[in-house]
């Protein structure tokens, strides 16, 4: 069984939050979805803004509020989600985790192997993918062609992509209710801000027709 799934890689930016924060998993990536919790959440808006903050007009000490914090979000060009997408095979036990430079933002790349492409996954390690006629072949790392790789059937692919939708959908509903007890005055500009700049609730191509 194929589950597909975004995910945001988690570092040190914890440290910095202005509200409580999840210990990291020992992968150091987070699915995004609405089962998270109160914790879990803090730890993804703590890793967006420390990765979105601006220089312009920071005090050099950092913001002094959760508001303040979560106000960096929304006053980048582009909100930029390190990790992306994460895919696993659980009747082989292959995983292929996001590569470096990625992004959650890129999630709907994806769909351009329905057009017979193969784009660009990201690196450290790098992915290798292949078109074998209705399926994708996936190796996790470009370098070790020699060991299990994931077979994607390209059918199956928009309604993968529809699944990992539905978790950001239904995350973008935990943030708002997040942000309503810490930094409420911001909650519906910042879901918007994620929901645009992540292509959250747009609606994915119809490849099935």
């Amino acid at each position: 069984m194929l589950i597909m799934e975004a995910v945001l890689e988690i570092y040190d930016a914890p440290d910095v939050a202005l509200w409580p924060v999840a210990d990291s998993s020992n992968d150091h990536l987070l699915p995004l979805s609405g089962r998270l919790s109160e914790r879990e959440i803090g730890t993804a808006m703590a890793v967006l803004t420390s990765y979105n903050k601006s220089d312009d007009g920071v005090p050099a000490r950092g913001p002094e509020t959760s508001a303040g914090q979560v106000s960096q979000l929304l006053t980048a060009d582009q909100v930029i989600a390190p990790g992306g997408i994460r895919i696993r095979e659980t009747s082989t036990g292959v995983t292929a985790p996001p590569g470096c430079c990625f992004g959650v933002e890129n999630w709907r790349d994806w769909l351009e192997f329905m057009d017979g492409e193969e784009p660009w996954l990201g690196h450290g390690p790098a992915r290798r993918t292949e078109h074998t006629g209705t399926t994708v072949r996936l190796w996790p790392d470009a370098e070790h062609l020699d060991g299990l790789t994931i077979e994607l059937p390209l059918a199956q692919l928009p309604e993968l992509l529809s699944s990992v939708q539905a978790q950001l959908v239904a995350f973008l509903a935990s943030v708002r209710e997040w942000a309503t007890r810490y930094a409420a005055p911001l909650a519906d500009a910042l879901v918007t801000k994620l929901d645009e700049d992540l292509v959250i609730t747009t609606p994915l191509c119809d490849y099935q027709s």
